[in-house]
């Protein structure tokens, strides 16, 4: 916990739980895209998840300590910085002045919402007031495809996610970025491609995720 005693420290450690956040996002993105191939495709690709309890689990406990480190921490250096300087937030002068830099502590507590919504709505699959599609296929395997196809073919659900996403995207185009520069990697000839490769990367993830919940709202998925 030493570590977290000195504003360089827990700099750092918001930019090791951010880029482990986003390798997850990476993953996640990658075996959601599996809807696209149909029921059969998201279906396996379900089942062959759970096949591997200890991974799932390992993989949950991983990512619930580095998001709760990186709130606490995304918090308490916030106060910090607000208190030396109404102004600032934890970014070198060189990243501009963006509305996603300004409101990286908003979007990053939605996006906390967001998450814990998710887990209710697709894992713990409970959601007061809500109708969550639950049915097996004739194999007795429970039919994921279903309950994501429900859910989206609801507008107000759909625009949810796709909502949750644009946050997505505006936390990670100013925080992947922002990352290099908390861990040392910056300098006025590397920044530049640094923030390319945030909008890029930010840009993917808005479009890979958002495109599942739009693409069932409008039928374009089916099985």
């Amino acid at each position: 916990m030493r570590l977290l005693s000195d504003s360089i420290g827990r700099k750092v450690v918001m930019a090791i739980t951010g880029l482990l956040m986003v390798l997850f996002v990476v993953g996640h993105m990658l075996g959601n895209m599996s809807i696209f191939a149909g029921a059969n495709g998201i279906n396996t690709y379900a089942e062959k998840l759970h096949g591997l309890p200890v991974v799932v689990w390992a993989t949950r406990l991983v990512m619930l300590t580095a998001v709760l480190f990186h709130l606490v921490l995304s918090i308490a250096i916030t106060l910090e910085n607000n208190k030396a300087n109404p102004t600032a937030y934890a970014v070198d002068r060189r990243l501009r002045a963006t509305f996603a830099g300004k409101n990286m502590i908003w979007t990053g507590l939605l996006l906390g919402g967001f998450i814990v919504f998710h887990l209710f709505h697709f894992t713990i699959r409970s959601v007061p007031g809500m109708e969550i599609v639950q049915v097996q296929e004739l194999s007795g395997r429970f039919d994921v495809f279903a309950m994501v196809a429900g859910a989206f073919g609801k507008g107000i659900t759909a625009l949810v996610y796709v909502v949750s996403m644009l946050m997505l995207y505006l936390h990670l185009s100013h925080g992947i970025q922002s990352t290099f520069q908390s861990v040392g990697l910056n300098n006025p000839k590397t920044m530049p491609g640094f923030v390319r490769f945030g909008s890029v990367l930010s840009v993917i993830f808005l479009i890979g995720y958002g495109a599942i919940p739009l693409a069932i709202l409008f039928g374009l998925i089916g099985k």
